[in-house]
């Protein structure tokens, strides 16, 4: 498979045609010059060593020279490396809150989006590790399958939304079960795997608990990141992108939501992980990579991909060479090319 490094250059191709019209132009008001001062046959006479076919010969010898310059540098490259590699790293699941109150911005600019901060910082330090991401909050589903592929990971991430979930509420075991079914079953593969729950911990349902020690009993670790502060705040409430107010209940009352951070140490007790707080995202993303270095790196896949050669030096070779045949090719006849020309035929 052949492609080109630099293939911008090749539009410089397009001098060749131009330069071979100049050419014609420049021979064609030549003759008609020669003309004027004297017939053909006297000219033949008058000069008997002057050769056009050597002199249209040279010209094209160094068109195609240039013209492979242009393409040797633009370096051409041929897909025939192959190489077996071996990938080890971790499988992560990112579990993400996105109910209503993770739009409170009790942390700058707000719950949700601080979170999508996080994950951006965390893939930004990962290497050959996969990851994938599970939305949830009153029920789960996978966003993200896991992948390798940090920018599609990042583009997912992006276009989350509060809007994205109908069924409103947090739940976190539901979100816990769902990433779970996301890792491959490989009962030879332990302590490789983790789940981050990022949520402000404001579980609706029981089994929170349960599903993260039936994770630990799988070999996966469960983290939990806390996102918003203790002390309560109002949910925004918004019609489109335009803030229309905040949340209240049936009664009139003004709904605060408050980070639980109780519920999330208990899971991450359970899940043998780590609880960090949003207040600073970089130190809590830190903190984390720091214990995903720590775990058991695995072999993911085996695979033969083709990496790219470069070629350039092979057309540059042919270059010299020609300029080099161009070099001693005489324009004049003489004793070696008085009777044929390059071609064969008489003059």
């Amino acid at each position: 498979m052949l492609r080109f490094e630099n293939d911008t250059l090749l539009i410089w191709l397009l001098l060749i045609p131009a330069l071979f019209l100049l050419f014609a132009a420049f021979i064609f008001y030549k003759k008609r010059r020669m003309n004027v001062f004297a017939q053909s046959s006297l000219m033949e006479r008058l000069a008997p060593l002057y050769s056009q076919s050597k002199y249209t010969l040279k010209f094209t010898l160094l068109m195609v020279a240039l013209a492979l310059l242009i393409v040797s540098l633009a370096n051409p490259q041929m897909g025939l490396k192959v190489e077996k590699v071996q990938r080890k790293g971790v499988d992560l699941m990112i579990a993400l809150d996105i109910s209503e109150s993770m739009n409170a911005e009790d942390i700058q600019p707000s719950r949700l989006k601080r979170s999508k901060q996080a994950i951006n910082r965390l893939l930004s330090k990962l290497h050959n590790d996969r990851i994938g991401i599970v939305v949830f909050a009153g029920s789960a589903y996978v966003q993200l399958p896991l992948t390798s592929d940090y920018g599609a990971a990042k583009m997912f991430i992006d276009v989350i939304s509060t809007s994205d979930m109908q069924a409103q509420g947090t739940a976190i075991g539901m979100a816990i079960e769902m990433a779970m079914t996301a890792f491959d079953d490989d009962k030879d593969r332990k302590n490789n795997k983790a789940i981050i729950v990022i949520s402000d911990g404001e579980d609706h349902e029981e089994h929170a608990i349960e599903a993260t020690k039936a994770a630990r009993n799988k070999g996966i670790i469960v983290h939990t990141i806390g996102m918003g502060l203790p002390e309560g705040t109002p949910i925004p409430q918004y019609n489109g992108n335009r803030r229309v107010g905040f949340k209240h209940d049936r009664r009139g009352n003004l709904v605060l939501t408050k980070l639980n951070e109780e519920m999330l140490k208990d899971i991450a007790n359970a899940g043998g992980g780590y609880y960090v707080g949003a207040n600073n995202t970089s130190a809590s993303v830190e903190t984390l990579f720091s214990k995903i270095e720590q775990m058991d790196k695995q072999t993911f896949d085996e695979r033969n991909f083709s990496d790219y050669e470069t070629r350039f030096q092979y057309v540059l070779a042919i270059v010299i060479l020609l300029l080099l045949l161009e070099i001693f090719i005489f324009q004049k006849k003489n004793k070696f090319f008085n009777h044929d020309n390059f071609f064969g035929t008489k003059k």
